[in-house]
């Protein structure tokens, strides 16, 4: 090589180098509008990864609501699986378990419409209430009382109740339209009376120096306020409503249980007995469950029960439709911004 000819690192240290090009070179070699373009991207994305979380949750919301439904179709229709044998002749059963009460399943109009099922059904040779109840409401106690004694004549079929654990004060007050009870030696049976409770926190409200504001139209209007106090007028008032139900409970039961009733001063004093001890005082007529009954009573040992219950599944959609129905409100609100 000769030595006049300049060497490649020569060279390249001749070579003058150029500055690196600035973001602002940078960005308006991409042209003047690239801040619009960028947002109206990101904005594009943004709106359409939303649409399709909505349409996921809602498609997700009416498939629940499908299954659902078809949980609430097959509860219903295992709940009538009766209707395929009620030519036969069968005991047909209606269950009375729990608090007697307008928002418990012990409600009278389900187990009025139970039994009017029962009673319509040609196979059904009687019907038979089981029972386990320590009681409730006088109210929906006496609906069910005196359709019992209606359908009982309009359809000529015999009512029997069978108790199980507990068969006390309106569960008592049931029981006692039907032909005959049945219960077993330790059942819980009675406490026919009447009570209302309450508390009184006038006495602590002195001592801790608060003051009740209640304002009333109607001077004996908040007379079971637990915070006011309670006037002898007031109480006497109570007294008088309590004693007037409790005479309606001892007609009931003297009407339903006739000439078998051994009355004492105790009878009718809220208190409750064995099932051996009820039979005794006829309370009950005998010993004997379910299938006894049934069996060598009815004569008919083919048990179908007729009781209608609150299904779960319609309760699950009750809730998820309201659920939903909100959720789709606030989505309706929500949505214009979205678009």
């Amino acid at each position: 090589m000769n030595d006049t000819e300049p060497s490649l690192d020569q060279a390249a240290a001749a070579t003058p180098t150029s500055p690196p090009a600035s973001p602002a070179s940078a960005a308006a070699s991409a042209g003047p509008h690239w801040e619009r373009s960028a947002i109206e991207k990101w904005m594009e994305a943004t709106l359409a990864e939303q649409r399709s979380a909505r349409r996921w949750k809602y498609g997700l919301r009416t498939a629940w609501l499908v299954f659902l439904v078809a949980l609430v179709w097959l509860g219903v229709d295992r709940g009538s699986a009766h209707n395929a044998d009620i030519t036969r002749p069968h005991t047909a059963v209606v269950e009375i378990k729990g608090e007697i009460a307008s928002t418990s399943e012990a409600n009278a109009e389900l187990i009025v419409s139970s039994m009017r099922s029962a009673f319509e059904d040609e196979g059904a040779q009687a019907v038979v209430l089981l029972v386990n109840s320590p009681g409730g409401s006088p109210v929906q106690a006496g609906i069910i009382n005196d359709e019992i004694r209606r359908l009982k004549v309009l359809h000529k079929k015999p009512v029997y109740v069978v108790v199980e654990e507990t068969c006390a004060s309106a569960a008592y007050y049931i029981a006692v339209a039907a032909d005959q009870i049945f219960v077993d030696k330790a059942s819980v049976v009675g406490s026919i009376g009447v009570l209302m409770d309450g508390f009184g926190f006038t006495g602590l409200m002195d001592k801790l120096g608060v003051e009740r504001r209640l304002m009333t139209a109607g001077q004996n209007k908040g007379f079971l306020d637990p915070f006011s106090p309670q006037t002898d007028k007031q109480r006497e008032f109570a007294q008088a409503m309590l004693n007037q139900i409790h005479q309606q409970f001892i007609s009931a039961v003297k009407a339903g249980r006739g000439e078998r009733l051994k009355e004492t001063p105790e009878t009718f004093s809220g208190l409750f007995w064995t099932g051996d001890q009820a039979v005794q005082m006829g309370l009950a007529d005998q010993l004997g469950n379910l299938d006894f009954v049934a069996r060598e009573i009815v004569k008919a040992p083919e048990i179908i029960d007729y009781t209608r219950r609150d299904n779960v599944a319609e309760r699950l959609v009750k809730r998820f439709g309201a659920s939903m129905g909100e959720s789709m409100a606030q989505a309706l609100r929500t949505a214009p911004a979205l678009r």
